[in-house]
């Protein structure tokens, strides 16, 4: 897994991005108290159907990597010239 660059921020930009998303989609209604790793799992899951994300083989399913995935799914719907992707 190649780290990306400014990978910490494009991961909570990524996580935002998702969590909007299933919230528009009306997939879900996060609440304030839901921990941070049930929404990266269950907005993972969900671009995984929506086939928004090629999926992970289940056992590297971990938190570490599902963030990877979720930064490298928002850091392509960048512009290429966007501050986050130099």
């Amino acid at each position: 897994m190649k780290k990306l660059k400014n990978e910490a921020e494009l991961t909570k930009q990524a996580i935002l991005a998702a969590i909007k998303y299933a919230e528009e989609r009306g997939a879900v209604e996060f609440e304030a108290h839901d921990q941070q790793s049930e929404k990266i799992l269950y907005v993972y899951r969900l671009l995984v159907h929506d086939k928004k994300i090629q999926p992970l083989p289940e056992d590297q399913v971990s938190q570490k990597t599902m963030r990877h995935k979720l930064a490298i799914w928002y850091s392509k719907s960048l512009p290429k010239d966007h501050a986050l992707l130099k």
